[in-house]
């Protein structure tokens, strides 16, 4: 640690566009318990101007550079999804704590191995299923807990997948094809999943889906080529968690007219409606509704401010990481795990494959 901070190494920046430069610069800068002391990116060019124009001290071309600097603390992976294997591998290896973007791994397999590799050696993980940290979503974990709702008898959810839809920006076009890891199923249906597990303090125990290419061709939006969607652009499933609450949900590819998130928790005492205006919770702006006992309708909820912890002068993207973050910091200081873990990550690839698997064979999955 450098002034009482901990040093953060990101691997994988550009100055103008990127995960990094939107959502995890913003949220390092503003917080009190970080400090970005290098970051690298494999053209240095660009890694010395990204580093000038954030103020960083040190740029580097290669990650075994940002490795072996001992300022580095914590190593941050925000590269694309096939790198996050090697780099995460490293990191461990470097007896570096990792943060690392979701998805963890590319598939499942992969997952495990790095969860696996980090008991090993010991290390800090954490993984960028940000959505759990998001003011309203606790809120709703919470009311559930106190039994506003009473039991939970069902959850229903239907969502946008935010790319998958008729046209794409070039930088995204890899998320086209499967063998990236990075398609709808991995990344909106991912998170918003993970966020209805995380509220119901539950997970899927078991599924039956059904996943579907409805459009077979996209257009890229700064040249206007076609080119093929090889990615699910719809996702259904159906099933129970392991506290018996049965799930339905539905991605559709794109972005709706209609509802792009939402999210309805019936029990037996009473309703949560959660809806935002992107694919999931993080993203987008949240609204809460509900009701319960003698109420005829749902209301709005104001979120309580004892639940909102960061600078929302950042936008609500970053705010989201930086609220991650600073679980992750208070897990630092104080030998607590409060923050998504690869732990987590690994379950969440599991249900992946499980839907995966239980669309190409048409069967349901226990898992």
């Amino acid at each position: 640690m450098r002034n009482g901070k901990i040093g953060v190494g990101l691997i994988g920046v550009h100055p103008s566009r990127g995960w990094a430069m939107t959502a995890h610069i913003p949220a390092l800068q503003t917080s009190p318990d970080f400090e970005i002391v290098a970051l690298t990116n494999s053209n240095l060019g660009v890694a010395n101007d990204a580093a000038l124009k954030f103020n960083v001290p040190h740029a580097f071309q290669h990650h075994e550079e940002l490795l072996a600097h001992p300022d580095v603390d914590l190593v941050v992976v925000t590269v694309k999804v096939p790198y996050h294997f090697e780099l995460v591998s490293a990191a461990i290896q470097a007896r570096k704590a990792v943060y690392c973007e979701w998805p963890l791994g590319n598939g499942l397999h992969e997952a495990i191995e790095l969860e696996q590799l980090a008991e090993k050696y010991n290390i800090h993980t954490v993984v960028g299923l940000q959505s759990r940290a998001m003011p309203e979503v606790n809120f709703i974990r919470d009311l559930i807990h106190d039994g506003y709702v009473g039991e939970v008898l069902s959850a229903s959810l239907i969502g946008s997948g935010i790319i998958g839809g008729a046209t794409i920006p070039e930088q995204f076009a890899y998320t086209l094809n499967p063998k990236n890891g990075a398609g709808m199923i991995n990344v909106a249906f991912a998170h918003a999943i993970d966020s209805v597990s995380y509220v119901l303090n539950s997970r899927l125990s078991e599924v039956m889906a059904t996943l579907d290419t409805r459009r077979k061709m996209v257009q890229i939006v700064e040249t206007g080529t076609m080119v093929a969607m090889e990615t699910p652009d719809q996702i259904a499933i159906s099933g129970k968690m392991a506290n018996g609450v049965v799930i339905s949900a539905h991605f559709r590819g794109g972005l709706s007219r209609g509802s792009n998130f939402r999210l309805e928790i019936n029990g037996t005492e009473g309703d949560l409606i959660v809806t935002s205006s992107l694919g999931y919770p993080g993203v987008g702006e949240t609204k809460i509704q509900a009701a319960q006992g003698a109420d005829a309708a749902v209301r709005d909820l104001d979120i309580p401010q004892k639940y909102v912890t960061a600078n929302a002068e950042i936008g609500v993207i970053a705010t989201t990481v930086s609220n991650n973050y600073a679980l992750l910091a208070s897990d630092l200081k104080n030998g607590t795990k409060t923050a998504p873990s690869f732990a987590d990550a690994v379950t969440l690839h599991r249900l992946i494959d499980a839907v995966e698997q239980s669309a190409a064979t048409g069967s349901r999955q226990h898992f």
